[in-house]
């Protein structure tokens, strides 16, 4: 059994920013793939930005040039950090996770609210 727990969400002004982790836990072999995905209100869950476990990146084109991932993988962490923020980025994050041998999981969300 594994688990993802998400945390750094919470209020911030336009322009602000705010750095999200994904923890790991449980009986882990190893971690590949790992994203972060975002759900505003009365629309679909979406792909924020992903990174393989050799650290390649990739990114939503609306999130390029301020959103930057990463991971730890020694520390089974992921990060999101997250710079000029607008209100349009007011969503519930969710970390992605797929472990070798297990599939992939998800984390129960945590809430970035962008406004002044």
């Amino acid at each position: 059994q594994v688990q993802l727990v998400e945390s750094g969400g919470g209020l911030v002004q336009p322009g602000g920013s705010l750095r999200l982790s994904c923890s790991a836990s449980g009986s882990i072999f190893s971690i590949n793939a790992m994203a972060w995905y975002r759900q505003a209100p009365g629309k679909q869950r979406e792909l924020v930005a992903s990174i393989t476990s050799d650290g390649s990146t990739s990114y939503a084109d609306s999130m390029k040039g301020r959103f930057t991932i990463s991971r730890d993988n020694a520390k089974n962490t992921m990060y999101l950090q997250m710079n000029s923020l607008k209100p349009e980025d007011t969503a519930v994050y969710y970390c992605n996770a797929h472990f070798k041998f297990v599939g992939a999981y998800w984390g129960q969300g945590t809430q970035v609210t962008v406004s002044s």
